[in-house]
């Protein structure tokens, strides 16, 4: 018999080290499930007769939003949810996924759109990074990826569109914003406001952690990808998440404690930094809306 979980008899599958908590089974998806509908209420503010699409890459963590979310509003018959894939094209990486997303939203029986830079953009992401360019490949596909996801959500009619970006993703762009100066973005991070023209971007999973999203996914026995993505490792955040996850191995609550503390510094901060949403214009070139003449996606695909 292993450690018995904190609040029944049963066995713990896992140690929170910056709760204290062992939990079972049954009580670690209990949890999982209560802040993420905590976030959802706090931040979100769900309506009704509202269409969400959700981002599903086929990892671990979209996979686990979409499962979630479809279990919170699935039988809600005001409220349509919409999962959009994008395929960048990344030889032997991109498809294996894109099959894992089929597999959810065929048994969860959720329309699912797939979109992919080589209509939209004439290149894939292999392709792109043949080129000479100016900046790593995880740059272009963000960047990319978000104005094609973004797009496509308007198409659908989507009110809001959900990303699976959990707790270490959060910790580590509020870190790396503080390593860069950037105050003007950590601004942008805060939950945002409706703006005409765009659909508004939420993240139910902001306050859960990394390993805990994988292993809500193992026991719901979900169908994902655990694999790397081939470029990731151009990221600069690959540096920042290490550093971040030894100082939450040495000092468990550091992650929560840097969302905490950064949701506190926002209201200051905005007052010094405006959101830049409040100045938007329309792209010279496709006429999405952003804070220049041209957008950064038009930027890097060499529209000057």
């Amino acid at each position: 018999m292993g450690i018995q979980c904190t609040k029944c008899d049963n066995e713990s599958i896992i140690y929170q080290k910056y709760s204290g908590m062992h939990l079972c089974k049954k009580h670690f998806v209990e949890d999982v499930e209560r802040k993420i509908k905590l976030t959802i209420r706090k931040h979100y503010n769900i309506n009704r007769n509202e269409t969400i699409a959700i981002a599903l890459s086929g990892g671990k963590d979209s996979t686990v939003l979409l499962y979630i979310i479809n279990k919170i509003f699935g039988d809600r018959p005001d409220i349509n949810l919409v999962a959009i894939t994008i395929d960048e094209g990344i030889f032997d990486y991109r498809l294996d996924t894109i099959q894992k997303s089929k597999e959810l939203t065929d048994n969860l029986g959720i329309k699912h759109v797939i979109r992919s830079f080589a209509d939209e953009y004439g290149m894939t992401l292999d392709e792109l990074t043949q080129k000479q360019r100016s900046y790593g490949a995880c740059s272009y596909c963000g960047v990319l990826r978000k104005k094609l996801l973004n797009k496509t959500a308007k198409e659908k009619g989507a009110t809001r569109l959900a990303i699976g970006h959990n707790l270490d993703d959060e910790a580590q762009t509020i870190l790396l914003n503080h390593l860069k100066g950037d105050v003007s973005r950590l601004v942008r991070l805060d939950p945002p406001k409706k703006i005409e023209g765009l659909t508004l971007r939420i993240k139910p999973l902001r306050s859960i952690p990394e390993k805990e999203v994988a292993l809500y996914a193992i026991v719901n026995e979900l169908p994902m990808d655990f694999s790397e993505c081939p470029y990731a490792h151009e990221a600069i955040r690959g540096e920042v998440r290490d550093m971040l996850n030894e100082f939450e191995s040495k000092h468990p609550g550091t992650k929560h404690s840097l969302l905490s503390g950064f949701q506190k510094l926002v209201p200051i901060l905005a007052k010094e930094y405006p959101p830049e949403e409040n100045k938007l214009n329309e792209c010279r070139v496709c006429g999405d809306l952003c804070t220049g003449s041209l957008c950064q996606a038009c930027k890097l695909l060499g529209y000057e």
